[in-house]
């Protein structure tokens, strides 16, 4: 984007600033929902720095702007502020300061700190009006100059429903799932609770929408309560969803009504919020009225979290199918580099076409990372027409991708060889692939969260002093977003940004039927990205004297590249771990491949080493 631009934009801002007496004013990538991937109407820390990352928050003061994201986006970052004049801040690193930190230093009494309430999660505009009030500074939370400013903005989505889903294709009802968080709510003492999370919305009321690319959500609110269950939405209107609303007991509302009846709050004095996903303004409101909270994670998440036997049995199959097509697409990949011309959006587009061809697919799960060489070095790199890299018959070529189908969700990421590759490369991709096994083949106690599970995998690579920055493994949805939690597989107990708990992968106990990715890396900047990522079924496994032990079942079947290995380094458990996935992923994908060529390839990619 053109540096002119975002410093003008930027420049009309503290115009508005100036107008409004506002010293300081933040700015934040989420939407009303507290959403990681957003529509592009509320791309507005986007809209003012040129950064595409989907995490990031901004502090605009009247003479700098500060930006802060993590570090799946260091690189790409600095790429896309170079010449803007803001300050790339990266989160968690040392010496860097934090949002509030930076906030405690230069809030000064008298100052007035400026933000859209409606897009700040509770959590972050709690601290920010502490902070505030601590230096005897004021806040204004309806502070929107970019509305103003941006003429040619996206439409706001529709938040139509494009799909009701029945109960034989989700395994549960919706009045078998609101009976289960009223049954909660009856636990805590709650008269109601407020979830404003898309996807904890869409698996409740069994429905999906189109207001995210890659995500099937439709904009949306509820409030349920012992007597009456309400949806917030703006098909409200619609006689099909009037008509699926009656018969599932809950009642259609309009969704520029929800702030309105929580503004007229009488008969609930005790409500459960979700600090991370309600809104700073939600929050206000419901404080403003005398309303008790009990904040704690939405049971929803859990619920969703723990897929029943429909919800498995659909995954199961549909990863199946995917396999197969990426399997045939790293055929092609390693057979024709050196026949046919190549990029990076040019394969982008083949895997995405040979998805397309799937039963049951309906859109992609996110956008495919093709990535060639040191462009694997940007964990989120997404290929552009002006940036794209050409490929060659050597070095290690990245993919991670995933499909949305009728039956659920997929997320499979693999590196290879495409030729020539350097000792080093092949060193780090056998510590990746024997990280990404260990995982796989962990056996662990009941009561296990993802921090335990973590060293799994990372220690491997930590033994030999090398990190990756980004999680371990991430929940997956069914039919839904493919970053899912409450689960994760991660090893910091303290959050880089607040320095409190991350209370989720702290508390989220692994449960059978709970979807997650094991997905280390290692990353040379400049070089090239390593990243070999299984999706994993979480099962039962055995119990003895000693207790109830769990482990994991890979539900991607995609060979991990031979060809990048040095085998020597394999210990013989890895070694053991190794063959054994290459002989299962032989006996599901091969008798899906109907191409000799294909089946040979396959049968090569999987030898016993």
């Amino acid at each position: 984007m053109n540096k002119e631009v975002i410093m003008n934009r930027i420049e009309k801002i503290r115009g508005k600033m100036k107008e409004e007496n506002v010293d300081l004013v933040i700015f934040s990538s989420s939407d009303f929902h507290g959403s990681e991937y957003v529509a592009d109407y509320f791309k507005v820390t986007e809209y003012i720095s040129g950064c595409t990352s989907d995490n990031v928050m901004i502090l605009l003061l009247k003479d700098h702007t500060y930006l802060w994201t993590d570090a799946r986006y260091f690189l790409s970052a600095e790429e896309e502020l170079a010449g803007t004049g803001i300050s790339l801040m990266k989160s968690g690193e040392p010496g860097v300061l934090t949002l509030n930190q930076m906030l405690d230093q230069i809030l000064l009494s008298g100052m007035t700190l400026g933000y859209d309430g409606a897009t700040i999660r509770s959590d972050k505009g709690s601290m920010f009006r502490q902070i505030a009030a601590g230096k005897n500074a004021r806040v204004r939370g309806d502070f929107k100059p970019v509305d103003e400013i941006w003429t040619d903005r996206p439409a706001f989505p529709s938040g139509i429903v494009s799909q009701y889903l029945s109960e034989e294709e989700t395994g549960e009802s919706v009045e078998s799932k609101l009976e289960r968080v009223r049954s909660e709510l009856e636990k805590k003492d709650a008269n109601a609770i407020v979830i404003s999370k898309l996807d904890d919305i869409m698996w409740l009321f069994n429905i999906r929408g189109n207001d995210v690319p890659y995500n099937p959500v439709a904009l949306s609110y509820c409030i349920i309560s012992a007597e009456e269950a309400k949806l917030y939405i703006q098909s409200y209107r619609e006689k099909e969803l009037k008509e699926y609303a009656e018969k599932n007991n809950f009642t259609v509302c309009d969704y520029d009504g929800f702030y309105e009846d929580l503004e007229k709050f009488e008969d609930f004095d005790k409500v459960w919020l979700n600090y991370e996903f309600c809104s700073d303004r939600i929050v206000e409101i419901l404080l403003t009225r005398g309303v008790k909270p009990v904040v704690e994670a939405y049971p929803t998440t859990r619920f969703k979290a723990i897929k029943n036997e429909t919800e498995l049995a659909g995954i199961r199959e549909c990863y199946i199918a995917d396999s197969v097509v990426l399997c045939r697409f790293l055929y092609y990949v390693q057979k024709y580099v050196t026949k046919e011309r190549m990029t990076e959006l040019s394969l982008s587009a083949k895997l995405n076409y040979m998805r397309s061809t799937i039963s049951g697919y309906m859109d992609l799960s996110f956008a495919t990372i093709s990535a060639y060489g040191p462009n694997a070095a940007i964990i989120h790199y997404e290929p552009k027409v002006q940036s794209e890299a050409e490929i060659r018959p050597e070095g290690f070529y990245l993919v991670d991708s995933g499909g949305q189908y009728k039956n659920g969700t997929t997320d499979v990421t693999r590196t290879i060889a495409l030729g020539k590759i350097t000792d080093e490369m092949k060193r780090d991709f056998t510590f990746v692939a024997m990280a990404n096994l260990r995982l796989l083949n962990a056996r662990f106690l009941y009561g296990c969260t993802g921090a335990n599970l973590d060293m799994y995998a990372r220690g491997v690579l930590w033994q030999q002093g090398i990190d990756y920055k980004h999680g371990t493994g991430h929940g997956i949805g069914c039919v839904l977003n493919v970053h899912e939690g409450p689960q994760s597989i991660a090893w910091r107990i303290l959050s880089p940004s607040s320095g409190k708990l991350n209370s989720e992968s702290v508390k989220t106990v692994f449960e059978p039927g709970m979807i997650t990715s094991d997905e280390p890396g290692i990353y040379r900047d400049g070089e090239y990205g390593i990243r070999i990522e299984t999706v994993m079924e979480c099962v039962e496994d055995s119990e003895n004297k000693y207790g109830r032990f769990l482990s994991f079942k890979p539900l991607s079947y995609v060979p991990i590249d031979l060809n990048s290995m040095d085998v020597s380094l394999l210990e013989e458990s890895d070694r053991k771990n190794l063959n054994a996935y290459h002989k299962a992923v032989y006996e599901v994908i091969a008798p899906h491949l109907s191409d000799p060529k294909e089946l040979a390839w396959l049968k090569e990619a999987t030898k016993e080493v």
